[in-house]
């Protein structure tokens, strides 16, 4: 396995529990993810791990799922082959350890709650116990429905594939289900539709979702921006993390849709950072939403609801909105779902060792593309700048926006403005800049001056590369 970031390189042949590993699938920045199937009791490998298996209800752990038996911890029975992933529990910070460990039980807490038919599966959990091999020894792994592909990776053959309207379906009765039973996804995009052998659809990587807790739930403050709702792109958070509604998952489907039907974002923009100043001014009633011409007639309206520039105007029946993506898409009904009895509202605690165990991020659906591993232990926020390192350097963000060319002057507006505000106040103290709001008025101008005449450079007030360069300067740049 050379040429690929593999976070957790694991030989082909490798035995955990009642699972032998075969080829890679995907690797993200916390976890790899391989194909796996059930070793029968006379094969042969120079590689075996004992394995402890986790209890989500009570913290107790035992054996490792018996290759005799195929059948996991729930005691359902054990399919052939598996998606086993891999959760690196290397060298981390604490900061890091905490952050990660959030979103791996967000993703075990809803796996073992809901056994939906548009959610993926998940069998089992196991620990590594193997101290001959200490960069494998401790990893976490949990024990998957294996798919066949992601939307994304059939989208990148296949822009605007035949079976997408069908697809489109099955995601929004995916939506619909874990709305049903009182979660949020929270970061819905093609690389979190997994695509099974038959073609069908499930949703995947629930390290983001979230428990509705009254008419708001709590999520990490990060997402992908060409996804997310204006309301979320410079969110409002506290100890407890992002406030979400359901509508979040309503705009990431809209834009999905869209994407899925005309190989388009709704939104215009060559970058995801210009595609969110264009959401921003939307928003704003600054930018009209223009869908596609290639939409078909029958989704305009749909695609309009879900799309709308603010979370009140969205939809909030699921179940009705299905029913209308099924009639867009001329597809039989989906069963009804029951209904459910009123839930008292709580968050819900995992047992402290399997906290402790879940350490690794779950991260990535595993037909994801690869990612680059992020710098920084958890994302930035305005009024908590943190240091991120990509090709351009290593220097401070405030926000998703990656900007260190791009010329903003008085007059503009966005998430680059926005950023420049959280910097100015929040990094140089700079409090003449006024109101962080995306918009470039005279405050901003002024604190611009300010800091210009600080840093020695033209005061112009003009941000370009050189002054991007001093706003993010970390002292080892």
């Amino acid at each position: 396995m050379t040429g690929r970031p593999y976070a957790v390189p694991v030989p082909k042949g490798y035995r955990i529990g009642s699972w032998e590993v075969r080829e890679p699938l995907a690797s993200g920045a916390f976890a790899t993810v391989y194909d796996a199937t059930r070793h029968t009791a006379d094969a042969t490998t120079r590689h075996t791990a004992d394995a402890t298996t986790g209890r989500i209800s009570d913290g107790t752990s035992g054996r490792g799922s018996d290759g005799t038996t195929g059948r996991g911890s729930d005691g359902g029975e054990l399919p052939r082959r598996v998606a086993l992933k891999f959760l690196s529990t290397g060298t981390r910070t604490p900061r890091q350890l905490h952050h990660l460990r959030d979103l791996a039980e967000r993703e075990v807490q809803l796996l073992r709650r809901l056994h939906s038919p548009r959610l993926i599966r998940m069998y089992d959990t196991l620990t590594v116990d193997d101290p001959d091999h200490p960069e494998l020894d401790g990893a976490t792994v949990l024990v998957l429905e294996r798919a066949e592909g992601s939307l994304d990776t059939l989208l990148a053959r296949t822009p605007s594939p035949d079976a997408g309207p069908a697809l489109l379906a099955q995601i929004c009765e995916g939506l619909h289900q874990l709305h049903h039973a009182g979660w949020v996804h929270g970061d819905l995009k093609p690389a979190n539709v997994l695509l099974m052998a038959d073609g069908s659809a499930r949703l995947a990587d629930f390290n983001m979702a979230a428990e509705m807790q009254g008419t708001h739930a709590y999520t990490p403050a990060f997402a992908t921006p060409d996804y997310t709702p204006p309301e979320l792109l410079w969110p409002e958070v506290d100890e407890r993390g992002t406030r979400i509604r359901p509508s979040a998952d309503l705009w990431a489907f809209g834009v999905l849709a869209h994407v899925v039907l005309t190989g388009a974002f709704p939104l215009p923009g060559a970058t995801p950072e210009a595609r969110a100043d264009a959401a921003t001014r939307y928003a704003h009633g600054r930018e009209e939403l223009r869908l596609s011409p290639a939409l078909p007639e029958a989704w305009w309206d749909v695609l309009r609801d879900c799309l709308a520039p603010t979370h009140a105007e969205r939809p909030t029946d699921t179940a009705a909105l299905l029913r209308r993506v099924e009639e867009a898409a001329g597809t039989s009904r989906s069963a009804r779902l029951p209904r459910l009895r009123p839930r008292r509202w709580r968050r819900p605690v995992l047992a402290a060792a399997l906290a402790a165990a879940m350490v690794g991020a779950v991260s990535l659906a595993y037909t994801a593309p690869w990612e680059s591993t992020p710098a920084a232990a958890a994302p930035p926020t305005c009024e908590k700048p943190v240091v991120y390192k990509d090709a351009n350097g290593s220097g401070y963000m405030a926000g998703h926006s990656g900007t260190w060319d791009f010329v903003i002057k008085q007059g503009d507006g966005g998430s680059q403005v926005r950023e420049l505000q959280c910097l100015l106040r929040h990094l140089h103290g700079i409090e003449e800049v006024g109101e962080v709001d995306g918009d470039f008025g005279p405050l901003t101008h002024g604190a611009v001056v300010i800091f210009q005449k600080r840093a020695g450079l033209d005061a112009d007030g003009v941000v370009g590369p050189g002054t991007w360069r001093a706003l993010r300067e970390d002292g080892d740049s």
